[in-house]
């Protein structure tokens, strides 16, 4: 046994710390990453068995998301379980430490013993045992999760009822299969990983369980046994369960009910009700008046077409417009001293157009205003679309942005039909040098600096973005630090002009959650419920004209790995990267964010959604986990960055959505949707809108066996193919 101490997180969200006795350790399953080992909790004298990842494991992404799902699933279980008759079924999940060199869970001991170990059943057991299988599987398919890897190996007996483990394997209903599992437990198409995640996968997999306790051998992998008619119960309530589609098969609700009528509904009757109606219901009236509010433009905001005519554009720094002047040129020598260009001393047309292209241009518009440049191709393609990212030091911005510039030359935006290149290419170098390939390896980025240009704000990197229809616009990134934002008015003149804002909530400023605790506690931040300073100061300064502000907006719940087993956060975080555009989806997400925020936070953290028209909400991680001595263990793992971007260029028309950009941004009225015969009207029937066109009312509408064979999992390839669908 070796002794040590530690400290993790229990399933309240609160900090645990004990002393531990550990046996020896053992290999989950020869092909899967984790270890697992027996252990005593000192403190209270607690059997536990630990999952975990030895560092060098720990040190693959992939692996890391293997526990991350077990984690997630054991935590969604236990939240919505625990209280009820059913949590037995499943392993009961102590603790877990996640960021760190080498994660791991903690479960209290597996109660019973594996059925691989059983050659056949009792005809008096297989009853009891085939209901409670039906139980956990109709429980998963109500949660929308499909376990992939049930197995004899993984469904514990104790001559009394059943404790399904492998939670690895689970996967959400709906999303593509990938290849897990070993045959013949795993269905046929589940082992070609072809099509979607179903419930009726775990129905295969337990026919096959079923079927070998009743006779003592494995059945064909993609059949229904020659013999099953030999053996009637089986005959009667499991030949669907091997058709070789999943369409063709019963769902787990409709076996359980043959098995033990009534059950199924017993079930839907015990596991607690959706507490979100309220907050969907708030959601879909606020952008229901949002719909009747007039727009005050087009998408590009008021003067989209500002000065194109004769080449003048709105510089970000001064407010004043300008246009290319030849005389006013300069580029930067070795020492990055700016020297004066004359294009013409240039005779060969393609070097002065490279030249040109990491040129700047010294404003002189307003000659009051601290001296600042302005590069060549920001003059020369139209109107700039501006992005300013709005938030409190520490919110992560700087982090997300580096994420989204990567994520962009990494090809991301190409699915969408959009092209890039740097606006300056030395800028662009030395932003990528200095501060993508730190973060991507795995190094914590200092805080954004203070405010250059005796006070006002600057470009972080700038990009032309090429449409599908070949047009090409500059798109301007600022990244300014919280406290610049609230400081001085001189420093917000330039929001003036901005055409798009992503405003990043920080969870741990926002939500008081318990699991937050421990981040606060190491950050020294608590809970504001009167919202982000930065949010309001900003919103105060732009202009307005009607109920709502019109400049385009995304609101992005940072730092979401620290929710990532949170409902809804958890539905979101894990999703693959959008290759589409589907306002649809995106509204969901809108609405769950939005639900999230306003029942824990509270309506002033919501208090850009009130006020801009066209806003929609995200989660997004740009580290994919929390720091540990300066940096992050397995790396920085973007998730999410970049779908708040795509949704302010669709905003702007770069992406084509459908339905248009206006439909986009605030949905399309139902066809019950009754509109009332102005818009003053619609307002007085759900409250007053405040300043900055925020919805008064809307905001308040309302172990036994050996360790070994406890957690073997069904599995397809080695651990270095986890990379590949976590096979």
């Amino acid at each position: 046994m070796t002794s040590t101490t530690l400290s993790f997180t229990v399933p309240s969200g609160r900090r645990r710390t004990a002393p531990v006795r550990f046996g020896r350790e053992s290999r989950r399953d020869p092909l899967l990453p984790q270890w697992i080992r027996k252990g005593l909790l000192d403190d209270e004298g607690q059997q536990c068995l630990q999952v975990r990842l030895p560092a060098s494991a720990a040190a693959n992404p992939a692996a890391r998301a293997l526990l991350d799902a077990e984690a997630g699933t054991a935590l969604h279980l236990h939240r919505v379980l625990d209280t009820t008759e059913y949590a037995a079924l499943f392993p009961k999940v102590i603790g877990y430490e996640l960021d760190t060199a080498e994660p791991f869970l903690l479960y209290a001991a597996p109660r019973g013993e594996p059925a691989v170990r059983t050659h056949v059943m009792s005809a008096t057991d297989q009853p009891r045992f085939a209901r409670d299988l039906m139980l956990a599987l109709c429980l998963l398919e109500g949660q929308g999760l499909v376990l992939r890897g049930i197995s004899p190996a993984n469904v514990l007996w104790d001559g009394t009822s059943v404790q399904l483990w492998g939670l690895e394997g689970a996967a959400r209903a709906g999303r593509p299969r990938t290849r897990w599992g070993r045959a013949p437990y795993c269905s046929p198409e589940q082992r070609g990983g072809e099509g979607f995640a179903d419930s009726r996968d775990m129905v295969w997999s337990a026919a096959q369980v079923l079927y070998q306790l009743a006779t003592g051998r494995a059945g064909p992998a993609d059949r229904a046994p020659a013999d099953l008619g030999e053996h009637r119960v089986l005959a009667e309530t499991l030949r669907g369960a091997f058709a070789a589609l999943a369409a063709d098969r019963p769902t787990p609700d409709r076996l359980l009910d043959l098995l033990a009528p009534g059950a199924a509904r017993r079930i839907a009757l015990t596991v607690p009700a959706d507490e979100t109606r309220p907050h969907q219901e708030a959601f879909e009236q606020a952008l229901r008046l949002k719909r009747l509010a007039p727009a005050a433009g087009s998408p590009d905001g008021p003067d989209p077409a500002a000065g194109r005519a004769n080449g003048e554009v709105l510089c970000p720094y001064c407010l004043e417009t300008i246009q290319l002047d030849l005389t006013s040129l300069f580029v930067t020598d070795s020492r990055m001293q700016y020297q004066p260009l004359d294009p013409k001393s240039i005779g060969n047309s393609l070097r002065r157009q490279d030249v040109m292209r990491g040129a700047v241009q010294k404003c002189t518009a307003d000659p009051d205003f601290p001296e600042h440049f302005i590069p060549v191709p920001y003059l020369t393609y139209g109107r700039p679309l501006t992005v300013a990212m709005v938030g409190q030091s520490s919110t992560g911005k700087s982090h997300l942005l580096t994420q989204m510039i990567a994520e962009i030359t990494d090809g991301g935006l190409e699915p969408f039909g959009l092209k890039w290149q740097s606006v300056n290419p030395e800028q662009h170098a030395r932003f990528v040098r200095e501060r993508v390939q730190p973060l991507r390896n795995g190094k914590v980025l200092d805080h954004t600096g203070a405010l250059g240009l005796d006070g006002f704000a600057r470009f972080v990197e700038s990009l032309l973005i090429t449409d599908v229809h070949g047009q090409v616009r500059p798109v301007a990134f600022f990244d300014l630090g919280g406290e610049d934002l609230v400081r001085t008015d001189a420093a917000l003149r330039f929001l003036l002009g901005v055409d798009a804002m992503i405003f990043v909530v920080d969870p741990a400023l926002a939500l008081p959650l318990p699991h937050l605790d421990h981040a606060r506690e190491r950050w020294g931040l608590e809970v504001n419920r009167d919202g982000d300073l930065a949010f309001g100061t900003v919103l105060d300064r732009l202009p307005k004209s009607g109920p709502y502000l019109d400049v385009a907006a995304a609101m992005v719940l940072g730092k979401a790995d620290l929710l990532r087993f949170q409902p809804p956060v958890d539905r979101w975080l894990d999703k693959a990267p959008a290759t589409s555009l589907d306002p649809a989806l995106m509204r969901e997400e809108s609405q769950d964010v939005y639900g999230l925020l306003r029942r824990h936070a509270g309506q002033a953290w919501l208090r850009p959604f009130d006020a801009i028209r066209r806003c929609t909400l995200h989660v997004a991680s740009a580290t994919g986990g929390q720091e540990e001595h300066g940096r992050y263990p397995a790396g920085a793992g973007p998730r999410r960055v970049l779908e708040p971007l795509l949704s302010l260029l669709a905003m702007h028309g770069l992406i084509d959505v459908p339905g248009g950009a206006e439909e986009f941004a605030v949905g399309t009225a139902p066809a019950m949707e009754a509109a009332p015969t102005s818009l003053e009207a619609a307002m007085g029937s759900v409250g007053s809108v405040g300043p900055v066109g925020s919805v008064g009312s809307v905001g308040s509408v309302g172990s036994v066996g050996s360790v070994g064979s406890v957690g073997s999992v069904g599995s397809v390839g080695s651990v270095g193919s986890v990379r590949e669908g976590a096979k």
